[in-house]
């Protein structure tokens, strides 16, 4: 049993790998899909196995052992496993709960600000311009949704990058980029090895608006150009932004811009990647619901309902 809970926390050390050789090998859209997925799925079984180990160490106490109605000694491994990997799962589970506390209550100020400027400004259709120096565009969800640019962004620009810009911005609203990055941002806390990952599910939203751009304007080079001249023009200026509110600035730039420049990609050895992605989360998933119900058969044994 306490091996099969062990392997949940093990296997998310090999997402971030992973992940950026998805991006790389697939198509973006299947990247973001397939490790947003994959990292939910093994930030979840590493919940799990981390509140089985609590259970477990509260079963060992007597006092929770007769509030569970265990009238033989729960069998398990030896107490000097036990009852550590118990505490260090209280104190893991206490860590994330106190970062994801802080973390929504910060996101949640900062969007709910974002809101009200974009509610006190005029709007042009989903198309909301913003008075301010700083250079800055961004999608921000809701309803309805907004493309939110500054002034100065708008004065770095050419018409025709505009429309490579708003054509951006108007793909994550479109294809509900915000709930990729929301949940990026939740199993980053959730387990310590996901924190990369959320940038990997980021490039990738970034990766899948860019295509939209470009095949929207018919131009790839331009849509080169536009998304290197707008994050140029907002280097160094830090926006209070959400982190599931999707920018074009944002993400490693030169990296976008060549995969923009060149060829479309077409998945080769992407299916190895994908098939890898699988293993993991189907590995993970299975040592979590083998591990709990191993534990839940050996909870009835010392409760006496079932023979050993």
């Amino acid at each position: 049993m306490t091996a099969l809970l062990l392997l949940p926390l093990l296997l998310p050390f090999a997402l971030p790998a992973l992940a950026r050789r998805a991006l790389d090998r697939l198509a973006p859209v299947a990247a973001l899909w397939a490790v947003t997925v994959c990292a939910i799925v093994l930030a979840g079984c590493s919940l799990a196995a981390l509140g089985s180990f609590v259970l477990i160490g509260l079963l060992k106490v007597p006092l929770f052992a007769a509030v569970g109605e265990l009238i033989h000694p729960l069998r398990t491994a030896s107490d000097l496993v036990v009852l550590p990997a118990a505490a260090t799962s209280v104190g893991a589970l206490a860590v994330c709960g106190w970062t994801l506390a802080r973390s929504v209550l910060w996101q949640t100020r900062a969007f709910r600000a974002a809101r009200a400027e974009a509610g006190c400004r005029p709007a042009a259709g989903d198309l909301c311009v913003v008075d301010s120096p700083r250079p800055d565009a961004y999608a921000l969800p809701g309803r309805p949704h907004r493309i939110v640019v500054t002034t100065a962004m708008l004065r770095s620009l050419d018409g025709s990058e505009r429309e490579v810009l708003f054509a951006h911005e108007r793909a994550h609203n479109d294809g509900r980029h915000h709930y990729f990055l929301a949940a990026a941002e939740l199993v980053a806390h959730c387990h310590p090895a996901l924190r990369p990952v959320r940038d990997t599910i980021r490039l990738a939203a970034e990766r899948v608006a860019d295509e939209a751009a470009a095949a929207s304007v018919g131009d790839r080079r331009l849509t080169a150009r536009a998304i290197a001249r707008a994050a140029l023009a907002g280097q160094g200026a830090r926006a209070e932004r959400p982190g599931f509110v999707p920018a074009a600035t944002a993400g490693p730039v030169p990296q976008r811009v060549q995969a923009l420049l060149a060829a479309p990609l077409v998945p080769r050895a992407g299916c190895a990647v994908a098939a890898l992605l699988i293993a993991c989360t189907a590995v993970s998933c299975a040592a979590s619901v083998a591990g709990l119900a191993d534990f839940h058969h050996r909870v009835e044994i010392a409760q006496g309902d079932e023979a050993p």
